[in-house]
């Protein structure tokens, strides 16, 4: 259980933080700025979440939201060694597996692709192309951390999957009212265009 009774601390101002098991690092920690990075993937689709009336898929965004928390938490505990399993808040297999089902659910009924996606259409697949792409920052940030100690290997596959998702949600908004916007190659250069 979480409980916040002080919200200012002043323990942060020369620049470190506290993680989840006391040890305190720099702000600008790899681990930080990781899930840093989720936190934002998160705000954003809270934004999606509260700006538009008519969500698709909403049940299965809010899930993914507390997930993110859930993620958030796992990366703000370092692992270790002699970890008992379940003494520590961790993604798990069925959580990825939960975004697998739905991508192929939304997936099965789309045209197939003979471009890249553009982001637009619809307002709402936007802004979920604006998500999936803090998503793959997110992950990118994942792997950087990964680098350096032992996390999780199921977070950075569950953000992998919710990229994948957040490519294909906006891409079932879209099928609904306009279709994809797709990318043409070369469309804005002159015939006559040569290399200097």
């Amino acid at each position: 259980m979480v409980y916040l009774s002080k919200i200012y601390t002043k323990s942060g101002d020369a620049g470190t933080t506290a993680l989840g098991d006391g040890e305190r690092v720099a702000k600008d920690h790899p681990r930080i700025e990781a899930y840093g990075t989720v936190d934002e993937l998160n705000a954003i689709l809270g934004l999606i979440l509260s700006s538009f009336g008519e969500v698709p898929e909403r049940a299965l965004l809010e899930s993914i939201s507390n997930d993110l928390f859930d993620l958030g938490g796992d990366l703000c505990v370092p692992e270790r060694s002699e970890e008992e399993p379940g003494s520590a808040l961790r993604i798990t297999e069925g959580q990825v597996a939960r975004i697998e089902e739905a991508i192929d659910r939304l997936n099965k009924d789309l045209p197939p692709l003979k471009s890249f996606v553009l982001p637009g259409g619809t307002p709402l697949a936007a802004w979920c192309h604006l998500a999936r792409t803090v998503c793959r920052r997110a992950e990118r940030r994942l792997v950087t951390l990964a680098g350096m100690v032992a996390i999780n290997p199921r977070t950075i596959i569950y953000l992998n999957r919710l990229s994948d998702l957040l490519f294909v949600l906006p891409r079932a908004i879209n099928h609904q009212a306009k279709g994809d916007v797709l990318w043409r190659p070369g469309l804005t250069q002159q015939k006559n265009d040569s290399p200097s």
